[in-house]
């Protein structure tokens, strides 16, 4: 199950009234990217790939965390209110190498969950959609992949699995281009201007 688009939306302005950042504009973009390569897609449903991408971050409405704590808080959240559809994709979106992502076995419960999860998943093209759309969305508008794997650096240093990562997005990328029959980038709003913006990494602010 899903939330409606009103729902999401409803969602999303909670949640950035307990959490206020980038992070919302960045959901909300990430809908808009993942509805509009959806349209192009045969099979795929552009309002669920809307919806889940609005949802997909949702677990930051929690606070500033860490990667897996705010997967897991969104998967939480969402199947709490039984959207187990957007609580899916709230899981798979920060895991582009999914089963490969984990090679160590996690030391905290909700790192143990993700990774349980995980391993009993495949990736489908929601999966892999949102997976892209995270990294084609910023909260000013669209960016080119690289851009945005830079930004990224920029913010947390780079870690090791990075690459293997971004290799994973441009298969990704190139996987859904075959299907559209055209560049994704085709379809984002003003990425040729927005990819030329360079804003400075966003800090939390300090209390």
């Amino acid at each position: 199950m899903l939330p409606t688009i009103d729902e999401a939306l409803k969602e999303l302005e909670i949640a950035g009234q307990l959490n206020p950042g980038p992070w919302v504009k960045h959901s909300m973009n990430t809908g808009i990217a993942a509805g509009n390569i959806a349209e192009k897609v045969p099979g795929l449903d552009p309002e669920k790939a809307y919806i889940v991408g609005l949802m997909h971050d949702i677990g930051r409405r929690a606070g500033i965390t860490d990667i897996p704590t705010h997967v897991y808080d969104g998967y939480k959240y969402c199947m709490e209110k039984g959207w187990d559809e957007a609580a899916r994709i709230c899981m798979t979106h920060s895991y582009l190498l999914m089963k490969d992502e984990f090679d160590y076995e996690p030391e905290t419960r909700h790192e143990k969950a993700i990774k349980a999860y995980i391993m009993d998943c495949e990736a489908d093209d929601y999966d892999k959609l949102i997976q892209l759309c995270d990294s084609l969305a910023v909260d000013y508008g669209f960016v080119i992949l690289e851009k945005r794997f830079v930004d990224v650096t920029r913010r947390y240093g780079i870690m090791e699995g990075y690459i293997k990562g971004w290799e994973v997005a441009f298969s990704i990328k190139e996987y859904f281009e075959s299907r559209m029959g055209c560049s994704v980038y085709d379809v984002l709003p003003d990425i040729g201007k927005t990819t030329l913006l360079t804003p400075k990494p966003w800090k939390p602010p300090v209390k």
